[in-house]
């Protein structure tokens, strides 16, 4: 086993291309290569032979290697060395590497009388107890740099990044470290008064607690502007201080607190070191020693400085992602509805949970949207994506589904349209020359569901998106088998939709794929189903318990790996008294008959103060009804609360549209009559024919 020649290493730092870009004297003694004739160069030409495949990979990922390699040397063999490469970050974020080797077999030159001089008289480090000293210290800091690249940065966390920072720097050569923030890192406003406002996010000590510290843990402290923090801040350059510098003396002197702690714990030298990152200055780093007797030299500040660059890269990316996901969290729930519209169908509760990894907030989003004829709508989605474009598109889809919604399609031919409507817009905003954009709707999945509570049944389709559980009044969980259609965007394929009856007093429960990724995640998909039904089964005082019920059960106490939507619809039912129904001739005379018939209902329901506006409302509809539609006619007034609905029904598909009638028009003023007495009237298609329907305010 080859073993290492004592002697100072040779060290060098070459950049994210690979070329050479620091060489020391004791590089040049190894090698015989001057700078000169190195800077610049890449910095694989130095090795004798082919790159090992471990060197080339850590290359690659920007990782730690340790190894033997053979170097080239000028008029000389090449040396066989033990070679050790630490990844580092330049202050603008660039990736770089730290190099330092050891030989491995002893150095020979000509002495002045042709002997060969030993090792240690070609580096020039001599052979006494100091060299060894030398060549452990800089083991050491080669040693904190891999373990910083390994440790620092390990979450997009603000204040974590910040205690790694800490826990490192305490490990390998400080007493105490403490990480202060400006406010605005976190979103605050600009600094007010005559000093800086920082935070202390980290710190950590050799001594239990911090004593030593001024600033506790999440506290603010201002600082003067001639404080040693205020000139590094303004500087943008690292400080070093000895306690006894009579300037330092000069600025403990106004804050007797930090006075009184540094001579209690024997406080006497430190190093400020700005933390920066892409030109924006976070915070300072404040490194300080009072156990350790040796005070902070200069190679210190170089390694301290090192560190705190890493630190501060990684502490603006959390900074970044953190702003940029309160962002698309901010857009999510702008876009999600934070309470439903009042209708009389269902009763619903519902939750959204954003991921709690580094992608960010997703697109998953739901619905409620009131339908005619006291139906509701329940809709559930996921965009593809996540961060505010999938936010964009989410609000983007659902406002699209709202819009057909409105025009009362069947499920099938809903998601039909908006299949169409996804494929034409993303086409349309398609980047030149790109196949796809971080926006994109295509990919999304959808399920939409009808709920009547007249005839208490349900009718859906979806697109590529999971189907719903549903709880019956007996507590039965079933998971109905509906027909698969493909995810939105994809175009040329058909969806289809299924009916199932429901009773009254059930459950529905709609959901994104989010709410059973964890299981997934643990190797058993179908763990999932299992505990949501599970869940869907288990006593609750109403539906908002159950909903968290829900959430505990399928997701664990671990925030999820991707976001989750859940809603849930206990279905009502409209009392048989408030629903009349009645068959028409196709006839002239039974315009008459029907305002009869109206008429009696609203006496029999207490309403005869609405006779007036229903008489008008029901001439006009069953009028049309018989001028230009086909038979069978059916005629129906439901009660919804206060609200009276009329509905009248034909075998045509012809649907009448509103116009304003001319002087000499003997016709076209009876639906700006409906529109002008009622607060919404709509048409809707049927696979018989359709329906036109009024709504009045009682």
């Amino acid at each position: 086993m080859a073993t290492r020649v004592p002697g100072r290493a040779a060290t060098a730092t070459v950049d994210g291309g690979g070329a050479v870009t620091g060489w020391s004297a004791a590089a040049e003694r190894l090698t015989g290569f001057g700078a000169g004739r190195v800077l610049g160069r890449p910095a694989v030409e130095l090795l004798a032979g082919r790159a090992p495949i471990p060197l080339l990979r850590a290359a690659v990922r920007h990782e730690p290697f340790s190894g033997m390699v053979r170097l080239c040397r000028a008029e000389e063999e090449p040396v066989s060395v033990e070679l050790g490469v630490v990844p580092v970050r330049t202050a603008r974020g660039e990736p770089a590497w730290v190099l330092s080797a050891f030989p491995l077999q002893p150095l020979s030159q000509p002495a002045p009388d042709g002997s060969a001089a030993p090792a240690a008289a070609v580096t020039g480090t001599g052979t006494g107890a100091g060299t060894g000293s030398s060549e452990e210290r800089a083991r050491r800091r080669l040693a904190l740099l891999s373990e910083a690249g390994l440790r620092i940065g390990s979450t997009l966390e603000v204040e974590r990044t910040a205690q790694e920072l800490a826990d490192v720097a305490v490990e390998g050569f400080a007493d105490f470290v403490g990480v202060d923030l400006l406010d605005s890192v976190f979103g605050g406003g600009p600094p007010s008064g005559a000093g800086l406002v920082f935070y202390r996010v980290a710190q950590r000590s050799v001594l239990p607690g911090s004593p030593e510290s001024v600033i506790a843990l999440g506290a603010g402290d201002v600082i003067a502007p001639d404080s040693p923090m205020a000139r590094v801040l303004a500087s943008g350059r690292p400080l070093r201080t000895d306690y006894r510098d009579p300037e330092i003396r000069s600025w403990l002197a106004q804050e007797p607190e930090r006075e009184r702690l540094a001579k209690e714990f024997g406080i006497h030298s430190s190093l400020l070191v700005p933390l920066t990152a892409r030109g924006t200055t976070l915070g300072v780093a404040i490194f300080l020693r009072h156990r350790s007797p040796e005070p902070f030299d200069e190679d210190d500040l170089l390694l301290a400085t090192e560190l705190t660059a890493r630190a501060a890269l990684s502490v603006d990316n959390a900074r970044q992602y953190t702003q940029q996901r309160d962002t698309a969290l901010a857009l999510q729930r702008s876009l999600l509805p934070s309470r439903t519209p009042r209708q009389a169908a269902v009763e619903v509760a519902f939750r959204y949970l954003p991921a709690g990894g580094r992608e960010g907030v997703g697109g998953d989003w739901f619905d409620v949207v009131p339908l005619s004829g006291a139906r509701v709508a329940l809709v559930v989605g996921d965009v593809v994506g996540h961060g505010v474009p999938a936010s964009a598109a989410m609000g983007r889809l659902r406002t699209a589904v709202r819009t057909l919604a409105d025009i009362d399609m069947p499920p099938d031919e809903l998601l039909t349209h908006l299949d169409d409507l996804v494929l034409r817009v993303d086409l349309d905003e398609l980047p030149e020359g790109g196949t796809a954009w971080a926006g994109s709707s295509v990919g999304a999945t959808c399920l939409y569901a009808v709920y009547d509570p007249v005839a208490r049944s349900c009718a859906l389709a979806r697109a590529g998106h999971p189907g719903p559980a549903l709880v019956g009044p007996d507590g039965t969980v079933t998971f109905p088998d509906l027909p698969a259609g493909p995810p939105l965007g994809l175009g040329g394929l058909p969806f289809e939709a299924a009916e199932l009856e429901v009773p009254e007093g059930s459950v529905l429960a709609l959901y994104t794929d989010g709410l059973l990724r964890a299981s997934e995640l643990r190797g058993d998909p179908g763990l999932g189903l299992d505990r949501l039904g599970c869940a869907l089964t288990a006593p609750a005082d109403s539906l908002e318990d159950l909903c968290d019920q829900v959430l505990s059960a399928t997701l664990g106490p671990d925030a999820p790996t991707d976001d989750v939507a859940l809603l849930l619809a206990r279905t009502l039912a409209l009392p048989a008294r408030d629903v009349a129904d009645w068959s028409l001739r196709h006839d002239p005379s039974e315009v008459a008959r029907g305002r009869k018939l109206a008429t009696a209902k609203l006496a029999d329901w207490g309403l005869e103060e609405a006779s007036f506006v229903t008489e008008l409302v029901v001439s006009e509809l069953i009028t049309n009804a018989v001028r230009y539609g086909r038979p069978p006619i059916g005629f129906r007034l439901i009660r919804d609360g206060g609200v009276l609905i009329c509905e009248v029904s034909d075998g045509s598909s012809t649907a009448p549209h509103l116009r304003r009638a001319r002087t000499e028009d003997e016709g076209g003023r009876g639906l700006l009559l409906v529109a002008q007495l009622c607060r919404n009237w709509g048409t809707r298609h049927t696979p018989r024919g359709k329906t036109i329907w009024a709504e009045q305010e009682l």
